[in-house]
């Protein structure tokens, strides 16, 4: 199976207009979380979260080339990710910052394999850090879930540039 094609013709666009356009897809917010060598933890913000299999469990999501925690992430042999519930937006902006230690201002348990889980949250994965792959300015990062469990919550939406509650 070819994996790859040609680029794409020229584009009659901007990258600002391509933002907006992509701002008009409602979708779920995340925080990926996970534990670093020394013990401490790591977490951020993403949007950019996908089921991918169901035989084996797998979920997708990304992480931009330029960001800090690359190295982390893609070190790392296991992460959380953290389905935020409509009552989270706080946690959104507060791992989408540059925080010097925003555990130290949440409530969180530990997974079987001593990763972050945020309380509150609508549903979480406990994820093996299965496999990436660089693809323009982001890596993919392909989770095969070990275990997950869900409350139900309202989930957090991020739509237009804003956080939505699907109930209001």
């Amino acid at each position: 199976m070819n994996t790859s094609s040609p680029r794409a013709a020229s584009r009659e666009f901007d990258s600002v207009h391509f933002r907006q356009a992509l701002s008009q897809f409602a979708t779920g917010v995340t925080v990926i979380t996970t534990r670093l060598a020394d013990g401490s933890f790591r977490g951020l913000t993403a949007s950019s979260f996908n089921s991918v299999s169901l035989d084996p469990p797998l979920v997708l999501w990304s992480l931009g080339t330029g960001a800090n925690s690359l190295p982390i992430f893609s070190g790392n042999s296991h992460y959380v990710i953290n389905v935020l519930s409509a009552d989270q937006a706080h946690l959104a902006k507060l791992f989408s910052t540059r925080t010097e230690d925003p555990f130290g201002t949440v409530e969180f348990e530990l997974s079987r394999t001593g990763q972050p889980i945020l309380k509150g949250c609508t549903a979480w994965f406990e994820c093996h850090n299965r496999s990436r792959y660089p693809e323009g300015d982001h890596v993919i990062f392909v989770g095969e879930v070990e275990h997950c469990e869900f409350a139900g919550n309202a989930p957090l939406v991020f739509h237009g540039g804003k956080f939505r509650d699907l109930l209001k």
